[in-house]
């Protein structure tokens, strides 16, 4: 990435410390109990202990790490391999394919987190083809596009089909977590299945070149994930980093072997009137290695208007959160993609309702009583 823009440089209160703190306690789920493709999750009664598991994840933390997920280990391996080749091309080939505000899929080098640019390089591809968003973030423009999967580079020749074939199984793994989660909640098991008819998930290619300056950059700067879940797949080197709830520090999530870090999004934390909350967390570089890793991000579709589930809100627990447009939230926290905003991005405290709006329905919904 050449000599050390200060673009890359992170303020003084959000610059990364050297010195780890490995985390303690982060969940490791075994999911074989629903591994088989024909588990009923509400009929069996060995599902118990697993939805308690993924429950007590949510709620303390946010995130946990799955082994006997079900995605083939070969199809895991096809798709890393194909990322570091298309990674350790020579710069001219890889933005051949580079994306932009009109071509939104592809590779890219220049994102941007909280207004800080990224010390990373990734590869965008949509889980659906085509994935239809609005046309604009204005909220009084009711037209839609459609997103496509047509910038493919020469080289490598199976990064496609690997892709392809590695989203499916994804897919898949990332139902069965949300049926879980639902479970936990005390809902259906389907009961956020119909938000993703139409979803707007992608997977991202994530290359973390080593860094001269690991003390003043970040590979990704602090945040929290706007969709429902996200799996992450991801090599030996380690670098996510989680800010722990208790102390505000931050802990070093260290690498499973073939496992993938869940965690949970901002539309999960709104859905379920914030009984769970969204991590928030970020990706340290290093001066020595480089570093890979494979986010599915798990959406709902475009029309999808998300607010507090009716099931989950009561006089004592109202409503936190006022309604927000999937498709148009997702689009505008696109907008910082491409370039330096002067404010900061659209997130879901936006929509929160005030402390002092709660009290007074909380005290109305007594009063009453």
């Amino acid at each position: 990435m050449g000599e050390v823009d200060p673009a890359f440089i992170q303020d003084l209160e959000h610059r990364p410390k050297l010195e780890i703190i490995k985390a303690e306690g982060i969940p490791l789920i075994d999911l074989s109990v629903i591994s088989s493709p024909n588990t009923n999750l509400d009929n069996s009664q060995a599902l118990d202990g697993l939805v308690k598991e993924i429950g007590n994840a949510c709620k303390n933390l946010g995130l946990f790490q799955v082994i006997n997920h079900g995605v083939p280990l070969d199809k895991r391996q096809k798709i890393e391999n194909a990322s570091r080749q298309f990674f350790g091309q020579p710069l001219e080939e890889k933005r051949k394919v580079r994306r932009d505000e009109r071509k939104v899929l592809g590779y890219y080098d220049t994102e941007h987190t909280k207004n800080v640019r990224d010390w990373k390089e990734v590869f965008d591809f949509a889980v659906k083809t085509p994935t239809i968003v609005p046309s604009s973030y204005e909220p009084d423009d009711r037209e839609v596009t459609e997103w496509f999967n047509d910038q493919w580079p020469e080289y490598p020749l199976e990064l496609r089909e690997a892709l392809e074939e590695y989203a499916k199984d994804v897919e898949k793994l990332a139902f069965k977590l949300l049926g879980l989660v639902a479970l936990s909640l005390g809902l259906p098991e389907n009961r956020f299945h119909g938000f993703f008819e139409d979803q707007t998930s992608f997977i991202r290619l994530n290359h973390y070149p080593p860094c001269p300056v690991p003390q003043l950059a970040l590979g990704v700067g602090r945040h929290k994930d706007a969709g429902a879940l996200t799996i992450l797949a991801e090599d030996d080197v380690g670098g996510l980093e989680v800010k722990r709830k208790t102390d505000g520090e931050w802990i070093r999530v260290k690498p499973t072997p073939d496992a993938f870090i869940i965690n949970i999004g901002d539309i999960i934390q709104v859905w379920s009137n914030d009984a769970y909350e969204s991590v928030e967390h970020r990706v340290m570089v290093n001066s020595q290695r480089e570093r890979f890793s494979i986010p599915f991000f798990f959406n709902p579709a475009h029309c999808t208007d998300v607010k507090p589930l009716e099931e989950l809100t009561n006089e004592q627990n109202p409503v936190r959160y006022k309604p927000y447009n999937w498709g148009k939230f997702f689009v505008t926290r696109k907008r910082s993609n491409f370039k330096k905003l002067d404010v900061e991005n659209i997130q879901i405290h936006h929509f929160r309702i005030l402390e002092s709006e709660l009290a007074d329905k909380l005290e109305g919904a007594l009063s009453v009583k």
